[in-house]
């Protein structure tokens, strides 16, 4: 890929990337900064599968064709995109828990109302 369209979802992942940060430190819940943080998780998908893509290439199995004869995308990238995803849905489920338990103790998710909390 060359050109202009090569950078593009570079710009897209940081642009992504860069909306989740704004709204993490702008938020005055903690369900919504979760939230923020999953979109940005989602900025390292499209990072790994415009680093991975190939124009013209089809997916890696070679059950019809013998290795070679035909240009593939990288297995290794999808493989890394699906472990980011697996990892980003667990992160946030801990997450939202945590938040749940903290709603229940302290009857509040505003992070500033929390800045009292002992141990």
């Amino acid at each position: 890929m060359t050109g202009p369209t090569a950078v593009l979802p570079f710009l897209a992942a940081g642009w992504v990337l860069l909306a989740a940060l704004y709204g993490m430190v702008t938020s005055r819940n903690l369900i919504h900064a979760v939230g923020c943080l999953a979109v940005a998780q989602s900025s390292t998908y499209l990072l790994l599968l415009g680093i991975g893509y190939r124009r013209g290439a089809t997916a890696p199995v070679y059950a019809d064709v013998p290795p070679g004869s035909r240009p593939v995308v990288d297995p290794v990238v999808q493989a890394m995109t699906l472990t980011d995803i697996v990892v980003g849905a667990t992160v946030t489920a801990l997450l939202l828990a945590l938040t749940i338990q903290l709603r229940k103790r302290h009857g509040t998710v505003d992070p500033q109302a929390l800045t009292g909390l002992k141990g």
